[in-house]
């Protein structure tokens, strides 16, 4: 990601470093010179303090002179008193320097030497002054005047070190500065890897939620911000799932609300049409063998039981067919509650047809069947399940030659589609328009021999049109395939 936080952060911390860098060097070549200045002014202060109590014991006594040396020497000066008594110098420089120093302290004490120096510090007994010496072009801090004794002296610490010091200190600096910039990165990396990781989790969920994808969870167990957010993210999921299915209901009702005013006379008409022609055939038949048992047609048991049996039969047929169509008229009135969920749509399959697994060992059918993975859908699991069974009922009565059954789940971008294809003989084409009308049969004496009433296929089409979904059928050479689709989300 081009604005990741993880780059954001790396990017910060470097450039954090690297100004600190910067500002540490600038106030190396700026401001180290004026502070090694004022240091070495306390320096000479106190080693004007040592000069005053050694005194005239500088020469005789050894003891105090090496520890006067000493201290001069840790604080880089160099030196030189001039006796008037005897005149004579006390320095701790060799003798050719000590004349350098001896020529600049009688500049100093004539006045001449002030006008090409700096002045610090100004004292009654002293100066401080930062100048050049033309005759090494070198630069110097020095303090000059008199003791307590009225010896005059002169103190010199060199500025030079000070400058190799300060490039010295800025090489080395932009050494670790460029190390440590590299060791922030990787520490920033590795800190901002952690902190992001959930970030990314809640990014990938946030996504899923956005495409209705609610099955996805926070599964962070981190007990700050993030992990409390994580878990608001789960809650606020769960609540959208719930809300979504109720607006989803909210809909598919007003749908049925706008349709049923429309559709409800025109509806009752058909029925009573419908049922007045099919329950024709079931009447005649069951008054016409009730008239032939009571004028005693029957001589003998066997003919008796016959009659009885198809009585039976047929009224068992004409029951069947009662509830089917006050199924399928609920559902063309839309008076069946739809109940909008998240199910698992293969493991509905695999019950239907586990149910079924008699049907198939005793028509000898073959069933082909073999999803890859679990696949959830979005509907109503009975219609939907009433849908299947009845695509399942219609394969196995009219399955033929190979008798195999294949069911397929194919996952498009937003649907799922569901398949059962049977081998037999194709639906004529001048049927295939009609097939999902009530009561139309392609072969009639086929399907009164199996107990078929022309029903099951109109139910499909009232199950998926009160759900707005597709569904269709399709002829192949060796048989028939009846399709429907399902939300994904």
């Amino acid at each position: 990601m081009k604005h990741s936080i993880k780059r954001q952060m790396i990017g910060i911390f470097a450039g954090l470093v690297t100004v600190i860098l910067v500002v540490v060097i600038l106030i190396n070549i700026g401001f180290l010179r004026p502070y090694y200045a004022f240091k070495k002014e306390a320096d000479f202060d106190r080693l004007y303090s040592r000069m005053n109590i050694i005194g005239q014991d500088y020469a005789t006594d050894e003891t105090k002179r090496k520890a006067l040396l000493k201290v001069a020497e840790k604080m880089n000066v160099s030196f030189l008193v001039f006796d008037i008594e005897s005149a004579t110098t006390s320095s701790n420089v060799a003798e050719n320097n000590a004349k350098d120093l001896q020529d600049q302290l009688v500049g100093y004490l004539m006045g001449q030497t002030q006008k090409n120096v700096k002045v610090l510090k100004n004292h009654e007994k002293y100066q401080i002054c930062q100048g050049q010496d033309p005759r090494n072009d070198t630069e110097y801090i020095e303090m000059w005047g008199y003791l307590d004794t009225g010896n005059p002296f002169l103190l010199r610490s060199p500025l030079e070190s000070i400058k190799e010091s300060a490039m010295i200190s800025n090489s080395f600096l932009i050494f670790v500065g460029i190390f440590m910039i590299f060791i922030c990165s990787f520490a920033v990396w590795l800190i901002a890897n952690r902190l992001t990781k959930p970030i990314k989790e809640l990014t990938i969920l946030s996504d899923k939620m956005a495409n209705l994808d609610f099955d996805a969870k926070y599964s962070g167990e981190a007990k700050n911000e993030i992990g409390e957010l994580g878990q608001n993210f789960n809650r606020m999921s769960d609540k959208l799932q719930t809300t979504i299915s109720e607006l989803k209901q909210a809909n598919n009702d007003l749908q049925k609300d706008i349709d049923i005013k429309e559709k409800e006379e025109e509806r009752r008409n058909e029925f009573i049409g419908s049922v007045s022609h099919e329950l024709k055939t079931p009447i005649s038949l069951i008054q016409g063998y009730a008239e032939g048992l009571k004028e005693g047609i029957c001589s003998d048991k066997k003919s008796h039981d016959m009659y009885c049996d198809v009585i039976i039969d047929e009224a068992n047929k004409m029951n069947q067919m009662v509830r089917s169509l006050l199924a399928l008229n609920e559902l063309e009135l839309g008076k069946e509650n739809t109940n909008f969920g998240r199910f698992k749509l293969t493991e509905l399959i695999e019950n239907v047809l586990n149910s079924m697994d008699i049907m198939f060992k005793q028509k000898d059918i073959k069933l082909m069947y073999n999803p890859q993975k679990e696949i959830s859908a979005w509907s109503d699991e009975y219609l939907i399940e009433q849908v299947f069974r009845n695509y399942m009922s219609n394969a196995i009565n009219h399955a033929q030659n190979e008798k195999i059954i294949e069911v397929k789940i194919m996952e498009k971008e937003e649907k799922i589609m569901v398949s059962v294809f049977n081998t037999g003989t194709p639906i004529p084409k001048e049927d295939l328009t009609h097939i999902w009308e009530t009561f139309y049969k392609v072969d009639k004496a086929r399907t009164r021999a199996y107990g078929g009433n022309g029903i099951g296929l109109s139910i499909v089409k009232a199950s998926m049109e009160s759900l707005h979904q597709k569904y269709g059928v399709k002829n192949y050479d060796n048989g028939v395939e009846f399709w429907f689709e399902v939300d994904k989300k």
